[in-house]
């Protein structure tokens, strides 16, 4: 799945949005791309619970 997070704009944002996707799946596969502020993610987790994990961290996530 993927989502838009306008958010995040450096390495640090990277590691807090793999440290939130991955307290919810630790087998989950994460990839941020800083460019186009796209966050693409495997995972056997939900939709909704993705993205209120992003939100609980702080980061403005919509599903692309």
């Amino acid at each position: 799945m993927k989502f838009n997070v306008p958010d995040m704009s450096c390495g640090h944002c990277v590691a807090a949005i793999e440290k939130a996707v991955k307290a919810v799946d630790t087998s989950a596969n994460v990839a941020c791309d800083l460019d186009t502020h796209v966050v693409e993610i495997g995972t056997s987790a939900g939709q909704e619970t993705i993205t209120a994990a992003l939100r609980d961290a702080g980061y403005d996530a919509s599903p692309l």
